[in-house]
């Protein structure tokens, strides 16, 4: 008997290595994101930014802030073991963060189908909204786990 799986049970028979993957993302690993919560289409990950992450006028950079969505946004989008790339962005700026402060990026799936997935995503520091995001993603027919595991 051939049994199909959802997106949900793929995430969960591989949540580890699917996981591991993001963590391991380049940019995110250099500027210092930290992983910290990975569900079916959510993810959370936290920034403490450092001088090297200020403007000018000493807040942190709106690129840095962006970063964070991003990586968020990523990581949730890419939550089902299955290649999704950025089709749409769109970013709102707040208020300013502070060196030192950690950030929180959180993102949410607000719908999906086969080929495209849409989310919502919040940048937050000590409780206070930082930015806002919503965002699109093309879904490939390919997986990055590796397809000898899928069952």
């Amino acid at each position: 008997m051939t049994i199909q799986l959802n997106d949900e049970t793929i995430h969960d028979l591989h949540y580890d290595e699917i996981k591991q993957f993001l963590k391991d993302e380049p940019l995110a690993s250099f500027l210092g994101m930290k992983l910290t919560k990975l569900g079916p289409g959510t993810a959370e990950a936290e920034l403490i930014p450092d001088d090297r992450m200020l403007n000018s006028h000493g807040m942190v950079h709106g690129a840095i802030i962006f970063s964070l969505a991003d990586y968020v946004f990523a990581a949730a989008s890419n939550s089902y073991g299955k290649t999704a790339v950025g089709v749409t962005t769109n970013v709102n700026f707040i208020s300013a963060g502070k060196r030192g402060k950690t950030l929180t990026g959180n993102a949410k799936e607000v719908k999906k189908n086969h080929k495209l997935a849409w989310y919502k995503i919040d940048v937050q520091s000590e409780n206070e909204l930082i930015a806002t995001m919503e965002a699109m993603v093309y879904r490939k027919s390919q997986y990055f786990i590796q397809q000898d595991k899928l069952r």
